[in-house]
């Protein structure tokens, strides 16, 4: 015998509103891509290491190191780029710092989880670290380069070697335009979440 009351009508009204928002929980969760949507949430990687692509703090990478991952897996053309650049730098006095380059893609989702953390939403650190999916460092095809003078040498001289800087507010992040040597460097994107690249 079911001793229990009837629920009244609020508490029907309370009951529904509890599983249908449980309903649209987990049609959100299982939707393709909403992983990014807790990529803050995600504990850290902390088995991260050179093979990754990280360049160890205070160990100064050149583009000649290509024994380190985040220099030897980089896109030949760009690393043959580089070479001649560095070259002509050192002439100048000014020596070419590998501050990133190629990148796992367990290394790449470590730092975008890192940058939703420090700007509070997706939509604000996709203007500084793309997704894996995404990033032409991950397919070896972007070199962030220091220190400051390196980057403006770069910034000077590179389109004579291809090298381009590709977005305004990253003074460091150059990545390979061959065109670049009869035409110069096309137009940088204000920051990478105008990248029409990262919307794929």
């Amino acid at each position: 015998m079911n001793h229990s009351l009837p629920l009244s009508a609020p508490a029907r009204r309370v009951r529904r509103i509890v599983l249908v928002g449980l309903a649209i929980a987990g049609v959100v969760i299982a939707a393709p891509g909403v992983r990014r949507l807790f990529v803050a949430a995600a504990p850290p990687v902390t088995a991260l290491g050179v093979a990754d692509g990280v360049v160890p703090d205070g160990a100064p990478v050149s583009v000649w190191d290509d024994e380190v991952p985040a220099v030897g897996k980089l896109d030949a053309d760009l690393l043959d780029a580089l070479w001649r650049a560095a070259k002509a730098a050192e002439a100048d006095g000014v020596r070419l710092r590998v501050n990133s380059g190629w990148r796992s893609p367990e290394y790449q989702e470590e730092l975008l989880r890192r940058a939703v953390a420090r700007h509070g939403s997706l939509e604000k650190a996709a203007r500084w670290v793309a997704t894996p999916e995404t990033s032409p460092h991950v397919a070896g095809e972007a070199v962030d380069i220091g220190p400051a003078r390196a980057a403006a040498w770069l910034s000077a001289h590179g389109a004579e070697y291809g090298l381009c800087q590709i977005y305004r507010n990253e003074p460091w992040h150059y990545e390979l335009r061959p065109d670049a040597v009869r035409r110069g460097c096309p137009p940088m994107y204000p920051d990478p979440s105008k990248d029409p690249r990262m919307r794929r």
